[in-house]
Order: C-alpha cells, then structure tokens, then sequence
C-alpha cells in the first residue's frame, strides 16, 4: 500500500477520536503510540496533573541532540452549534476533498508524519526524528508548554522543529504571539439612587477597556522597524464587557475578556505595565475609598509565544530546500512554534491543508495535500 493511501485510512483512525480539547486524547496518543513503536521508535508518554491528558515523544534514530522535531496538536475545537452535512467524526471522501473534524487542523499532518516513520527507521543514521503530538494546543498551547519542561529535565535538545498547521504547505517562519486575558471587577452592590455608597464594578471595568483602547494608539507608535506583519504593530482587543443586573443596582460584579498579539515581547511587558499602573495607583484606591474588600484580578487564559523571524533558521532553510519554495511568509494564527523557539531550536511552519477550512463545520483537507507533505516528508528522509 502506497504512503498516500496509508496516510487517508490512518486519517480516518485519527478523525474518529473526538479529542475535542475539554476531553480526554488517551485514546489517540496509545493509538498513535503503538504505531510509532511497531516503526521502532522509543516512545515516551507525558500526562498531565489530571491523567486524562497526555504529550507523546517517539524518538527513531540515535539518543544524541541535534534532532529534528515533527510536531502536530492532537486535540481540535468543537463541533457544537455547527451544521455538519456529515458526521464530523467520521471522515468522508467527496471528489479530491477528505472531510471530518481536525482533516486539516491538524490530525492530516500527523498521520502523514506516523506513517513516514517506518521509512525513516530504515533511514536514520546519525541524527533523529523526533514525533511531538501534544495535547489543549487549542485552548492555549498548555501541552506544549508541559512537553518543552519535560524535554529539557530529560536532557533532550533537539535542533529543529517543522509543525505542520496548514499552511497550504507555504513555508511559514513567523507569527505574532497570542495572549488571552479575563479581568475580574469585584465592587459593592447598592441602590441606584445612592451611587456614592456603592463601587460599581461595571464602571472602573469600563475605564479599564477605556485604557485598553488608548493603549491601541501608542502600541502603533511602538511598531518595530521593518515589521512584516498584517498590521505590523501589536494588536489589542476588548473582547466583552459584561455585569450588572437591573437599571436601578450598583453592580458589584464586572468581567472584561481581552486579548494581545504582541510583535515582541517586549510590547507585551509595556501593556502589563501601563494596565497595572491604572489598576494599582488610580482604579483600587478609588474602589478602597468606599469599600476596602473591592478588588481588581486578572486570569491568564493564554500566553502563547509568537514565532520570531531570525536571519539564520535551519528549520526554514531546510523546509524551503524540502519543499521548493523560493520565499517565506508569515501568519494571522497562533502556534506551538514559538514554543519550541523559546526551548533553542530553530523552527519552520509548513503543512496541509489551509487555515481557511479549519475550526468550520464541514472542515476538509485535499488530498493533493496530503501529498505535496508526504512528498516533503520523503525527501527529509532521503536526507537523513
């Protein structure tokens, strides 16, 4: 059976799990798991604090760093509330096109990568592949997170990673960071005819998004020289406001949802700063004026490092050489690629199927591209 055909029925396997990222991946990761170890590959399982997670880690060549990192999420987003003409979880073939839940995003990825694995137990010398399929890359990247702290207790130090979110199999080398924030406003409930007696809650959260919005103008002042993205400066966005109960109460809660994508880390540090500033000397010690128990938290959601172009990256040379490719670019979307920057390897971008149909309903990757990865995929092997 050839690779193209292997790589459609393992797809099916894959789409049949409904690792929805609020659900368990157990199932997928052993499945995934076997595969790997009946291609020879040592393969190491990593589960989070609940058990009902788990990062899978297959190693198929010599126990030496410098390997080359093939990485794909096993998770994907829900399918509630969508219209599916199929059933999501279960993969169907129409004309060129293979539709079912995580088809591209990314589960496509991760079976042509699985199936390579034999081809390369019979083609590594001296350096190894290394198979990273993580688990919650759709809520935040925890998985990834987790696996990077894993890999360097265990002393292992790859040199490279290639992740396959589709990207139409472009090769990608940058992207902006994704943060995500909810910020909580506890006031003092009262009458609304006796507004100076309570602490509304909504109002300082008001003042709060009103910073935010301010913030939006000098985050464009600080755009970096020569910055290619799309906009070129660090984004920041109010994604709700919401509290409050009647016309005539002061509410005593408020909730703000926001979110930053940073084109450096240090716009991210600069925003943390001047929200701080407002909350510490302006917005508190108002709300103490008339209550001492108000209070001003924030939760992270989210903290995914962006992926920062650098004049010299093996991964991007080496998936342009792979793939043909006479440019890069880079992307909108949020990855793990950051993450495996952030732990010393150089890291690319590239993988079937576009982000266009991903997360939608009737969500599908063409076969044709399933193809040109496999095809990339072959030709690392005959490198190695």
């Amino acid at each position: 059976m050839d690779t193209l055909t292997q790589t459609q029925d393992m797809l099916g396997d894959l789409i049949a799990y409904p690792t929805i990222s609020s659900d368990s991946n157990l199932d997928i990761i052993a499945y995934l798991a076997q595969r790997l170890e009946d291609a020879g590959a040592s393969v190491k399982i990593f589960h989070d604090e609940t058990g009902e997670k788990a990062n899978l880690f297959g190693t198929i060549g010599p126990d030496v760093d410098g390997g080359i990192v093939l990485s794909g999420h096993t998770d994907v987003v829900p399918v509630q509330d969508q219209v599916w003409a199929s059933d999501p979880f279960s993969m169907i073939q129409k004309d060129t096109r293979l539709y079912g839940r995580g088809s591209c995003d990314m589960k496509g990825f991760v079976a042509a990568a699985t199936v390579m694995a034999p081809h390369y137990a019979a083609q590594v010398k001296d350096r190894p592949i290394h198979f990273a399929y993580t688990y919650d890359e759709e809520t935040g990247c925890f998985g990834a997170q987790k696996l990077v702290k894993s890999l360097e207790q265990l002393g292992v130090a790859p040199s490279l990673a290639i992740v396959g979110e589709p990207t139409l199999m472009q090769v990608i080398d940058g992207h902006k960071g994704c943060y995500e924030y909810t910020t909580y406003f506890t006031g003092l409930a009262g009458h609304g005819s006796a507004p100076d007696l309570g602490v509304n809650a909504v109002e300082y959260a008001a003042q709060f998004v009103n910073k935010i919005i301010a913030l939006k103008a000098e985050l464009r002042a600080r755009v970096p020289q020569g910055s290619n993205f799309t906009p070129p400066w660090t984004t920041l966005s109010t994604g709700s406001l919401s509290g409050g109960v009647a016309h005539n109460v002061i509410p005593d809660r408020a909730t703000v949802a926001w979110d930053m994508r940073p084109v450096h880390p240090s716009d991210a540090a600069f925003v943390h700063d001047a929200l701080n500033k407002l909350c510490q000397d302006i917005l508190l010690p108002a709300m103490h004026n008339v209550d001492p128990d108000a209070t001003i938290t924030t939760e992270v959601l989210a903290e995914v490092e962006g992926l920062l172009p650098t004049v010299e990256n093996e991964a991007r040379d080496l998936v342009m050489e792979l793939t043909g490719a006479n440019g890069t670019d880079l992307v909108a979307f949020g990855t793990e690629a950051g993450l495996f920057q952030q732990a010393g390897m150089s890291v690319a971008i590239c993988g079937p199927g576009s982000i266009e149909q991903a997360h939608k309903a009737d969500e599908y990757v063409e076969i044709d591209q399933l193809a040109l990865c496999l095809g990339m995929l072959e030709r690392l092997g005959n490198r190695l």
